[in-house]
């Protein structure tokens, strides 16, 4: 008997407690799609959740925590972030977020690459050196780190170290089409005796 009257106990509270709407979940709480619930008041995202109160979620894949630590494969991460307001030519915004991102993993070589790159469309050439630098003494000179300097240079109407710079790279990597694309670039620039512009 008294084994029952602590069942009913149990059922009643399971009750009371599945008929609230709220969570306390911190992924609820940041998570806009927690407010998506049909109309019976039931979250559609409880198929993450283990099946029973006694069962367990499956253990996480070791991998996925790797690839969630690697900078830029999270959309919502500063590098990724960067480098979507770098292509819509925010180029400040770039700037900061580039540099938030390196606060948290000052050796990641894309994030100075890309803060380069916005300095570059800046016009912070002082800083966009700094930061090739910086990028160079973390992986070496890889071709697209003299791609982006080549371009630097030629941006700059430098057009003695945008060759050296690029050939450096063409030699590397003599398909690479961005290289091809830079060296074009510089020649008709040089024969036209024009500056290259910011596109």
């Amino acid at each position: 008997m008294c084994w029952s009257a602590g069942r009913w106990v149990v059922m009643a509270a399971c009750l009371l407690l599945g008929g609230c709407a709220t969570s306390t979940k911190l992924t609820d709480l940041v998570n806009p799609a927690a407010d998506d619930q049909t109309s019976s008041g039931r979250d559609d995202r409880a198929s993450t959740e283990p099946a029973t109160t006694g069962s367990l979620a499956s253990p996480p894949d070791p991998a996925d925590a790797a690839i969630a630590a690697v900078p830029g494969s999270d959309p919502s991460d500063d590098l990724a972030l960067g480098k979507k307001q770098y292509r819509a030519g925010n180029f400040g915004l770039a700037e900061r977020t580039f540099r938030r991102a390196l606060e948290l993993h000052p050796d990641d070589a894309e994030a100075w690459v890309g803060l380069a790159a916005a300095y570059d469309r800046l016009r912070r050439f002082d800083l966009a050196d700094r930061a090739y630098e910086s990028a160079t003494a973390i992986v070496g000179p890889t071709v697209e780190i003299l791609n982006n300097r080549g371009f630097s240079y030629m941006l700059r109407g430098d057009y003695a170290h945008a060759r050296k710079t690029l050939l450096a790279a063409a030699a590397k990597d003599p398909k690479d089409p961005y290289v091809k694309n830079n060296l074009e670039l510089l020649d008709k620039s040089y024969r036209n005796g024009k500056t290259v512009r910011e596109q």
